[in-house]
């Protein structure tokens, strides 16, 4: 088979299939894209086993049909030192040989036989759910909820984004146990009420993809796998199993002490505050009264401390509540609203943080922090 590809495009193509495989394949032709071409359409696929990501492109010039295996490293690297120019490949698919022609100079790789590259995982008929779900709101639900995935071998379930079909909408979960987050979106029309558990390297891949996807994404699971059918790229990938825990349950009620403070300002002053916390701990502390916020850390084994005084709306009772601050600087740092609420009812229960006034009338973000012992 022949084709002639545009160095550029080839390697935008490559360079995002290519973030499925692994460094540690147990399977030397997973160190392969898989290339395979019919008519005019080359179809690339890159694997590590848990997922699977393919792309297509239109080929001007193409003659011949066939599928091999072409080792990643040395394309990626060989395409990368290119200049915008068309690039002639030529395959023989009996002997692996694979041949490109460039303007200047030739290059040639053996590949590998296409039927040793393991077949993509199929989703049931029987089970698979089905739904549309825009690029934004899809890349808006990875984006505000990867970052409080835990990494925890012995709860795996932890470990992903729980998305979940009800009658609300659709809702992206995320805990580690000292952090949880609720992204929901009303605005999806749901026909059947499911949930699976999307695990945190596909969820990274397609945040990648949607970044620059435009409409809807057909999102197909049942219980052990999903595919993501996007206008450029389609991603299968192994869903984690097990029962997610009833995040709902965690989250209190009843939270009469409310603070609405400049997210920014509020921001930058735990970050620097949380400079003089006791390295172990990361404690550190926030001061409510009726208009301020007093943040403050110290650490008493190098006689450090520091303390900035914010103005805010504070209603309830005057309290001292404890936070690491990696967690709450993370957190602040995914809220996009410019006041945010945090909302307490005392200091050894957890605290809530969400926009004050949502940009979207039809998004709902929560975030909750676990609080630390002042006295730590």
């Amino acid at each position: 088979m022949k084709f002639v590809v545009s160095s550029t495009m080839l390697l935008s193509h490559l360079s995002v299939v290519g973030r499925v495989i692994s460094s540690k394949n147990t399977l030397p032709i997973l160190d392969n894209f898989l290339f395979n071409l019919e008519g005019n359409e080359l179809e690339i696929t890159a694997s590590d086993l848990e997922s699977t990501l393919k792309t297509k492109l239109t080929l001007d010039n193409a003659s011949g049909e066939g599928s091999i295996a072409i080792p990643f490293k040395i394309l990626i690297d060989t395409l990368k030192e290119f200049s915008e120019q068309p690039l002639t490949f030529d395959i023989d698919t009996g002997s692996q040989s694979i041949v490109i022609h460039t303007e200047n100079g030739q290059y040639n790789i053996v590949g590998q036989p296409a039927d040793d590259f393991p077949k993509q995982a199929e989703l049931s008929p029987e089970s698979t759910t089905g739904i549309k779900v825009s690029a934004d709101i899809l890349l808006n639900g990875i984006t505000k909820t990867i970052f409080a995935t835990a990494e925890d071998e012995m709860r795996p379930v932890m470990n992903g984004i729980f998305v979940e079909l009800t009658e609300e909408g659709i809702t992206f979960v995320a805990s580690d146990s000292h952090k949880l987050v609720r992204y929901r979106r009303k605005d999806v029309e749901i026909d059947n009420f499911a949930s699976f558990i999307l695990p945190k390297k596909p969820a990274n891949l397609l945040k990648s993809i949607l970044v620059k996807e435009a409409g809807a994404v057909n999102v197909e699971f049942d219980k052990k796998n999903a595919r993501f059918v996007m206008s450029g790229y389609t991603l299968v990938c192994r869903l984690v199993e097990g029962e997610y825990p009833n995040y709902s349950a965690v989250i209190p009620n009843d939270n009469p002490n409310k603070m609405i403070i400049d997210r920014v300002e509020f921001y930058n002053s735990v970050r620097r505050v949380s400079i003089y916390s006791n390295a172990a701990s990361n404690l550190i502390k926030l001061g409510l009264t009726s208009n301020q916020c007093e943040v403050s850390a110290q650490d008493i084994d190098f006689s450090v401390s520091a303390y900035e005084k914010l103005t805010c709306d504070y209603q309830g009772d005057e309290m001292e509540i404890g936070f690491k601050s990696a967690f709450l600087v993370e957190i602040l740092a995914n809220l996009s609203s410019t006041n945010v609420v945090l909302s307490m009812s005392d200091p050894s229960r957890a605290g809530l943080l969400f926009p004050h006034e949502n940009e979207n009338p039809d998004e709902d973000v929560l975030m909750l922090l676990m609080p630390m012992m002042v006295g730590a």
